[in-house]
C-alpha cells in the first residue's frame, strides 16, 4: 500500500492555519486523493485535556496555574499518543494526513517557559512530516484576527507582548529545526484564496514525485 504524505501547517494563532489545512483537505479530495484533517492538540484524551486547560476551563491544583514543565510534558504526550492511534494508521492505508500545527508549535510555544533543548529531546520521537508550511504572519495581524474571530474569548498565550514573543521563538525553531521538518515560508498575508493557491502550487509538484515513486516501487 502506498503511504500518505504527512503535511503539517504552522503559524501564530491568527495566521489561518487552520482555514487553511481544512481547504487543502478539500482541494486533495477534489483532485482525487484519500485526505484526513487533524490537529494538536488532538481530540483525544490527553490532548482534549490539553483545550480544556488552555482556555482555562480545566485549572490547576487548588487552582494554581498550570505548571509550565507539566504542560510541554503534555503535549509531547499528546504528539505520541495521536501519531500512534491517528496520524500513522491513516499514512500506512495511503491516506494523506493534513495536521493543524505539530512539534514547531511546541518548540515556539513551550520554549517560552522552558529550556529550549528540553523541549526538543521531549519532541525527538516524533515522526518529520513530508512537508511543513509556515503560515508567515506579523503577530499584531494574526493576534486582530484572532479575536476578531473571537471575541471575548482569550486563551493562554493570547496578549500582543505574547504573541511577538511567540513570533521570535517560531524564527528561532524554524532556523534551528526548518530542514528536518522541510518547513516552506508562505506570506500567511496575502487573502485566503492565495494562500490555498501558493499552498496547492508547492504541494502539487511533491504530490506527483511521491507518486512517481510509488510506482517505480511497485
Amino acid at each position: 500500500m502506498p503511504r500518505g504524505l504527512f503535511i503539517v501547517l504552522e503559524g501564530l494563532d491568527g495566521s489561518g492555519t487552520t482555514t487553511q489545512a481544512q481547504t487543502l483537505v478539500r482541494r486533495l479530495e477534489a483532485e482525487g486523493h484519500r485526505a484526513h484533517f487533524t490537529a494538536e492538540p488532538s481530540s483525544g484524551p490527553i490532548g482534549s485535556q490539553i483545550r480544556m486547560m488552555l482556555a482555562g476551563r480545566l485549572v490547576g491544583w487548588r487552582g494554581a496555574p498550570w505548571d509550565r514543565r507539566s504542560l510541554a510534558l503534555l503535549f509531547a504526550a499528546d504528539r505520541l499518543d495521536h501519531l500512534a492511534c491517528d496520524v500513522e494508521p491513516k499514512l500506512a492505508a495511503g491516506i494523506h494526513v493534513v495536521c493543524d500545527r505539530y512539534v514547531l508549535s511546541s518548540l515556539a510555544y513551550q520554549s517560552l517557559d522552558n529550556p529550549g533543548p528540553w523541549v526538543a529531546e521531549l519532541n525527538r520521537f516524533a515522526v518529520p512530516p513530508d512537508v511543513t508550511y509556515f503560515l508567515r504572519v506579523k503577530a499584531d495581524v494574526a493576534l486582530g484576527r484572532r479575536l476578531e474571530a473571537s471575541p471575548g474569548r482569550a486563551e493562554l498565550f493570547e496578549t500582543l507582548p505574547q504573541q511577538r514573543r511567540i513570533a521570535r521563538a517560531y524564527e528561532g525553531a524554524l532556523e534551528r529545526e526548518g530542514k528536518r521538518h522541510r518547513v516552506v515560508a508562505i506570506d500567511g498575508a496575502a487573502p485566503i484564496e492565495a494562500v490555498s493557491d501558493a499552498l496547492w502550487a508547492d504541494l502539487e509538484p511533491k504530490l506527483r514525485r511521491a507518486m512517481r515513486r510509488m510506482k517505480a516501487r511497485g
